[in-house]
């Protein structure tokens, strides 16, 4: 058998019995109060011990309905898990029939209550009159109201005293449970957080080498970067000394060509002017240039 459907029939085992008790005490809630005469003081049902009772009892018929709210919740959880369609179904007609049995439960409860209450006023009437009258039972009956009084009454103190201190202690095991659980999530988180921390850890370690490495990386590109620079500037320097240098060494040749062309015409001139015989003599008077005046001189550089 699956074990969906075992579950869905241990609530149904449970349901079936905590509806029984739960309707065992609404009916002694209805109960409570009526006086029943059987042999003298002795055989009746004291009102007061039934007053105190009622409190006990409507707390445990609280805690049944409680129980079957709890298992119709886990019905409804239980019922779309099961194995076949018709499965589902059934489960689920069962679940609206439970609401309407909670439904009833609660309405019997409050009408049991009235109808105790209804049986205590009645029962204190009577109880009155007897204690009212005279002779040995309404004596007696009196001793036996009080001695019971006094130990029906410490009797439900130290119920409802075991009752409220059971309280405290489940919603103290729960509140502990819920504190447990949320100490393991925070153990989950800083151990998740330890886990990223050590992962990021490398990698500022991997981080903080790259950025020594480009700091000296950046420093040997500064000092390239002045190095280049000065001998760009020397360079610089250097070419423009020589060019200026050449250029006053070609003005110079320039202007000693341009005196010896207007020299060797002169004394072209006057050669022809004196004769030929003349005009031989002085010719090789200015040294011949080879450079020729049109074409421009070039730097080696």
């Amino acid at each position: 058998m699956d074990k969906v459907v075992e579950e869905v029939e241990k609530v149904k085992k449970e349901w079936d019995e905590a509806y029984a008790k739960t309707q065992g005490h609404i009916k002694a809630i209805e109960e409570y109060g009526k006086s029943r005469r059987g042999g003298g003081g002795e055989g009746e049902v004291d009102a007061t011990k039934e007053k105190n009772s009622l409190p006990r009892l409507n707390g445990l018929a609280q805690d049944g309905l409680a129980l079957l709210q709890s298992l119709q919740f886990k019905l409804d959880l239980l019922a779309p898990q099961l194995p076949t369609e018709e499965n589902v179904k059934s489960a689920q007609v069962l679940l609206e029939s439970w609401k309407k049995q909670c439904q009833n439960v609660r309405v019997s409860l409050r009408n049991a209550n009235l109808q105790a209450k209804a049986n205590m006023r009645k029962a204190a009437q009577e109880e009155r009159e007897l204690l009212l009258g005279g002779g040995e039972e309404s004596t007696i009956r009196r001793r036996n109201l009080q001695t019971k009084a006094g130990m029906t009454s410490a009797a439900e103190s130290i119920t409802e005293s075991l009752r409220r201190t059971r309280q405290l202690m489940v919603q103290e095991v729960e509140r502990s449970a819920s504190t447990l659980m949320t100490f393991e999530e925070s153990t989950g988180v800083l151990r998740k957080a330890e886990t990223e921390y050590k992962g990021h850890r490398s990698l500022l370690m991997r981080t903080r080498n790259l950025l020594s490495t480009m700091q000296r990386q950046d420093v040997i590109d500064r000092v390239i970067l002045a190095i280049g620079f000065i001998l760009f500037s020397c360079a610089v320097l250097y070419v423009v000394s020589k060019r200026i240098g050449l250029l006053k060494l070609q003005r110079t040749v320039t202007a000693a060509i341009k005196a010896g062309m207007a020299q060797q015409g002169d004394i072209r001139r006057r050669g022809v002017e004196n004769g030929p015989g003349f005009a031989q003599v002085y010719q090789d008077a200015v040294p011949k240039v080879e450079a020729p005046l049109g074409e421009p001189m070039h730097d080696e550089l």
